[in-house]
């Protein structure tokens, strides 16, 4: 073969993924607003018509079979298509992110969250992020809308411009461990071997594009020996992000010692094409003006937030003990013959 071969294959090969991705995206709109055109069916007859639910079972049943290789027409996803239809308008629906979603992110987004601005926030997050519809309902869970691009930060002054509005947005107030145990969590260096024994909790809570560059990093200034409780790099952004653990209170000499840390990251680890090292100290809690009033002056890129092993909920026990299981909502479609 000539040596352009390669080239030629990787192409090809590219446009075909690119090209089914594309399909299954249009596949994907058409069924979530075919089932929003049911729904709306559904609803308008039962405007005016005033039936009940054995209307919904008959036409379950007599659906299936009509459609007996189909999927989705169990009673109970045919009430889940009318609620779709009764929360949103049409623009709304074929517009992205909402026709980019499977349709039991759909579900997840109606069980979970009541408010409608925050469904479509949760809905751009999770078009945008490419979130399973487990990660999509544990990050509903966490209350993540409420946390996200929350730090304290110096971006605004430090890193200008998109790449500082970007950093913000990467951020959360507070961070959940909420896959720790308490015995995990009472020492700093227990906390920092217990997030990496949790590696893949850890990064899910830290957000997307953050890779583990590595623990304990020793960096070297004139002779004596320094050492970073956690390094990451972030595809994203494309600079290194130094994270310092504290199992106390926020101190504002903290932010001294990482601010050393970040002058010699810059010199030592970044290389060129990279962005200024950012840094973070998570803490057990914090004195917000303090925190604020610590970070003035600094000519380098930090923040401050605190960690949290768990967050209360906002719905009732017994509220969130009867939603349905992203394996129950998953069913819904795999079984045609599932019930309600």
């Amino acid at each position: 073969m000539p040596e352009w071969y390669g080239d030629l294959l990787a192409s090809v090969r590219d446009r075909v993924v690119s090209g089914r991705q594309r399909a299954l995206a249009a596949v994907n709109s058409e069924l979530v607003l075919s089932y929003w055109h049911i729904g709306r069916e559904i609803l308008a007859r039962q405007d005016r018509e005033g039936y009940g639910t054995k209307v919904i079972e008959r036409l379950s049943a007599d659906l299936r079979e009509a459609f007996p290789d189909a999927k989705g027409f169990s009673p109970r996803n045919l009430k889940y298509m009318r609620a779709f239809a009764d929360a949103w308008s049409n623009e709304e629906v074929v517009q992205a992110p909402l026709a980019q979603l499977p349709w039991y992110h759909q579900l997840a987004l109606l069980d979970r969250v009541p408010n409608k601005h925050q469904r479509l926030w949760y809905a751009a997050q999770a078009a945008h992020e490419g979130w399973s519809g487990r990660v999509l309902i544990h990050q509903i869970e966490t209350r993540l809308h409420e946390r996200a691009g929350k730090a304290i930060t110096n971006f605004d002054q430090t890193v200008p411009g998109p790449h500082g509005e970007l950093a913000q947005q990467l951020t959360k107030d507070p961070y959940l461990f909420d896959f720790l145990s308490v015995t995990e969590t009472k020492l700093e260096r227990d906390l920092e071997r217990a997030l990496l024994d949790h590696v893949t909790d850890f990064l899910l809570e830290l957000g997307q594009g953050f890779a583990l560059y590595g623990r304990q990093v020793r960096l070297v200034l004139g002779g004596d020996e320094f050492v970073c409780d956690l390094v990451f790099y972030h595809v994203r952004l494309r600079c290194f992000v130094i994270i310092e653990l504290k199992a106390t209170p926020f101190d504002p000499r903290d932010l001294g010692q990482l601010n050393m840390y970040l002058a010699a990251a810059d010199e030592l680890l970044a290389a060129d094409g990279d962005g200024p090292t950012i840094g973070l100290v998570l803490c057990r809690s914090k004195n917000s003006v303090v925190a604020e009033y610590a970070l003035r002056g600094h000519t380098h890129p930090m923040g401050v937030a605190e960690w949290a092993s768990e967050l209360t909920t906002d719905l009732p026990a017994e509220l969130a003990a009867s939603l349905p299981s992203i394996e129950e909502l998953e069913a819904e479609l795999s079984d045609p013959k599932e019930g309600p």
